[in-house]
């Protein structure tokens, strides 16, 4: 089975994304599940994995309802506010509710906080704690900034399943990113924390990148984390600026082919299963 673990959708005409700039304006338009269903289809793709793209509530609904309509979304990563003291209860609301058995994970965009170590405030992690509790994963949003304040979270709470979306956004496209090689070091003896090849030809030059480019970074995540506690995400549609569906999953099998066919496996759908406790039987394409 083969599962996309990281994908979005949006439309500016209905909600505002201060993170669609002019830079992106090839992909500032409404993309949905009738513009991603055929290319599921035609790549074989099983299932996926909807990831939130605003700090809202209301989003996180609206994905729980997509999800409760769309056979292949089998899991949502939503928002909640962690700052807030009843943050169970909201989480409780979200399950009990339309497509709530799909809320797999809770994310926020860290990155974009000021302050490098927010993950470290004690609100922050007893958000964090909370998501855990009720069975959810977290995934980390963070660069390399971040990182070392990710690696002290996950080592205070070990019970909490942690996934790093887009390999921590390497600079792929410097060649080279020696902050993110030395903290991504740190992870290896955490058993708690996977990571996604993801996002990453939007790190690398866009109309000149090669799978070439890609491999170190790879490389790098598979010595730290091993095959087993990595998994695959299109980005889809942010992946557009710089490749089709298509390409990005055929660079993620070019990425890890010098791996065993079950490894290979793990990384393309079965991590994605465990990870986020995704529910895939029968199979969504009803196959």
């Amino acid at each position: 089975m083969i599962v996309d673990a990281h994908h979005h959708f949006w439309d500016p005409a209905t909600a505002d994304y201060p993170w669609l700039t002019d830079e992106l304006a090839p992909i500032r338009r409404a993309f949905g599940p009738d513009d991603l269903a055929p290319l599921l289809d035609a790549a074989g793709i099983d299932a996926t994995v909807l990831v939130q793209t605003r700090s809202s509530l209301d989003e996180t609904e609206a994905f729980l309802a997509i999800a409760d309509g769309s056979p292949f979304v089998r899991g949502v990563v939503g928002w909640a506010d962690l700052l807030d003291p009843a943050v169970d209860e909201t989480i409780a609301r979200l399950r009990a509710g339309p497509g709530g058995n799909r809320l797999v994970a809770v994310r926020h965009q860290v990155h974009d906080e000021p302050d490098p170590d927010w993950l470290g405030r004690d609100d922050v992690r007893r958000g964090i704690a909370a998501v855990g509790r009720a069975g959810l994963a977290y995934d980390l949003l963070v660069r390399a900034r971040e990182l070392p304040a990710a690696r002290a979270l996950a080592e205070a709470l070990p019970d909490v399943r942690f996934v790093v979306d887009h390999l921590a956004k390497p600079r792929i496209r410097d060649g080279s990113d020696p902050s993110w090689n030395d903290a991504v070091g740190g992870f290896r003896p955490l058993p708690n924390v996977w990571w996604k090849l993801s996002g990453l030809v939007t790190e690398a030059d866009w109309h000149a990148w090669r799978p070439a480019d890609l491999q170190p970074f790879v490389d790098r995540a598979l010595e730290v984390a091993g095959p087993d506690r990595l998994l695959f995400g299109s980005d889809w549609p942010v992946c557009l600026l710089a490749a089709s569906y298509d390409t990005v999953l055929a660079t993620a099998r070019s990425l890890i082919a010098g791996l065993s066919p079950s490894e290979q496996a793990a990384i393309l759908g079965a991590t994605a299963i465990a990870v986020y406790r995704l529910d895939v039987a029968p199979s969504p394409r009803g196959d």
